[in-house]
């Protein structure tokens, strides 16, 4: 297999193994990878998973020399299922009278979009932009009015018996007998769900809906209706030829819509079913599985806010989509951005590495939403920028800290300065949206009347004022004196740090201390622990 840079290099990663096992399977193309979400909210970052495993491997086999093609279906021709608890601030729309229409023509929630679907559409497809995700849309609602699904509606009712057969032995469930496979959209209240089919003579099809429409439709005509989910899936990967596929493990559980469709597929519509990998779910630390109807998820609008997006790339890729993530949007947030820093620099060769660097070269070129750079970009402690952004309100003032702190040691090209300027918004995102309490903290512009300092925190005061008057202004020298002082005077290295943080941030607890007193100007340092003595 040959890399971006045309070197051969082993398949190590697990993009890598797919798509040379989808080749194997099925020759170098032309193969169809598709992704669908259905747009009934905001598109979380959970969602994000099954997008991002199903592009890797896209990309991997294109990397092989594959010919390939990356769709993704927006379902919004799915019905309304409920007022979910996101819809609760929007009085102007009652969202209740519309449960059971398809998402495509229900009312968009602020009034700006063409409906309820595109409203959560449109930042979720430029995300999949910010991401370097470009894949062909389509939309379900178009498919089924243009005639896509036609064929396979008129086969599918002709098998009806069949269906029911193949979905209750596996799925291990009875249907209702008032089952069909195909939903009727009510011409009346333009409802979906609802709708019971009373006779299918072909080409007609008799339903009556629960507001007491009663209508029979032509089947040969498009849009009046929508196949079953269980059914409506393997008629795509039909007519769309769909080779690959990702899908969590709902789909993929014993007797799931994916063991139905594949039955569906093979004895219903003569086709193959795609080759796939079942992912597992992010959980939200603390809190289970991310779900945007009930709103425990992080949208991925919002992590895109928080994070560059070759970070979440990174979060998502990193390891096998069968293994599942624990995702912390707090301080697990910083880790992150950590480990991929430490990724880049033992990529450029600026740091060691004791594993493998053909893997890492690879999870990296994996995360970049667009070209690979060839040097070692600008990087800041995303730990130390939390602390700095808090003490200047522009990017330049970030960068005089940096600076003086010895942060910064080279000079900032064009890139690199927009990097930074990336960098610091993204802080100051997280610092409104999700950063814990401990790490939030305000230079005080006087010393803090309220003060509680004893004998003892008052004579290492003194003593590391005097100290710090001549010591290197870096962020270790600072710390080594803090420490110092510290013994000399007896106190505990508790008491010492509790005895800055009070006198400074009036606070127990801050940043890291030698860093953040060597970010600040060294005079007012000296003065403050001065006037605190």
């Amino acid at each position: 297999m040959k890399g971006t840079r045309g070197v051969a290099r082993p398949v190590t990663h697990w993009a890598d193994v797919l798509a040379a096992e989808l080749i194997k399977r099925r020759g170098a193309g032309p193969h169809v990878f598709a992704t669908a979400i259905t747009p009934s909210g905001p598109i979380h970052v959970g969602n994000m998973r099954e997008v991002l495993t199903t592009e890797a491997v896209f990309r991997a086999a294109k990397d092989a020399g594959a010919k390939a093609e990356l769709l993704y279906i927006a379902d919004d021709y799915d019905p309304l299922r409920k007022v979910y608890p996101f819809l609760g601030g929007h009085p102007a729309v009652d969202y209740a009278a519309h449960v059971g229409k398809p998402l495509r023509e229900v009312p968009c929630p602020c009034g700006g979009h063409g409906s309820y679907s595109e409203h959560f559409l449109e930042p979720f497809l430029r995300n999949l932009r910010d991401l370097g995700v470009a894949p062909t849309v389509l939309s379900a609602y178009d498919l089924y009015h243009e005639g896509r699904y036609t064929e396979h509606t008129v086969r599918s009712l002709d098998a009806a018996d069949r269906l029911r057969r193949i979905i209750e032995t596996v799925s291990k469930r009875q249907l209702p007998g008032s089952w069909a496979p195909f939903n009727p959209q009510c011409p009346a209240c333009r409802r979906i769900s609802g709708v019971e089919v009373k006779l299918y003579e072909y080409p007609e099809l008799s339903f009556r809906c629960a507001c007491g429409e009663a209508a029979t439709v032509d089947v040969r005509r498009p849009g009046i209706g929508k196949l079953p989910w269980r059914v409506d899936w393997p008629a795509r990967w039909h007519f769309l030829g769909v080779t690959f596929e990702s899908f969590g493990k709902d789909h993929g559980a014993s007797g799931g819509s994916w063991d139905t469709g594949v039955r569906i597929v093979r004895e219903v519509f003569e086709g193959r079913e795609p080759e796939h990998v079942m992912y597992e779910f992010l959980q939200l630390k603390g809190k289970g599985a991310m779900h945007s109807s009930t709103g425990l998820a992080v949208s991925a609008e919002l992590m895109l806010r928080m994070v560059p997006p070759e970070v979440l790339r990174y979060l998502l890729v990193r390891q096998s989509p069968r293994k599942h993530i624990d995702f912390d949007p707090g301080l697990g947030l910083l880790g992150l951005a950590d480990e991929f820093d430490r990724l880049e620099r033992v990529r450029s060769g600026a740091e060691a590495n004791p594993g493998d660097l053909t893997e890492v070269e690879r999870t990296y070129e994996l995360s970049m939403p667009g070209q690979v750079p060839d040097h070692l970009p600008v990087q800041v402690n995303i730990r130390h920028l939390v602390t700095v952004v808090q003490m200047a309100d522009t990017v330049e003032g970030v960068e005089e800290i940096l600076r003086r702190s010895g942060e910064l040691r080279e000079d900032l090209d064009d890139v690199g300065r927009r990097r930074l300027a990336e960098r610091v918004e993204h802080v100051r995102v997280w610092l409104d949206e999700a950063a814990p309490d401990q790490v939030r903290f305000q230079v005080r512009p006087a010393l803090p009347e309220d003060l509680a300092l004893g004998d003892e925190d008052k004579a290492f005061l003194g003593r590391l004022a005097d100290a710090l008057a001549t010591a290197p202004w870096d962020g270790q020298s600072v710390h080594d004196a803090v420490h110092a002082a510290a013994q000399a005077t007896g106190i505990s290295q508790g008491q010492a740090f509790r005895a800055v943080y009070r006198t400074v941030l009036g606070q127990d607890r801050g940043p890291r201390a030698g860093f953040f007193l060597a970010s600040l100007d060294r005079g007012f340092v000296v003065d403050r622990f001065r006037a605190a003595a």
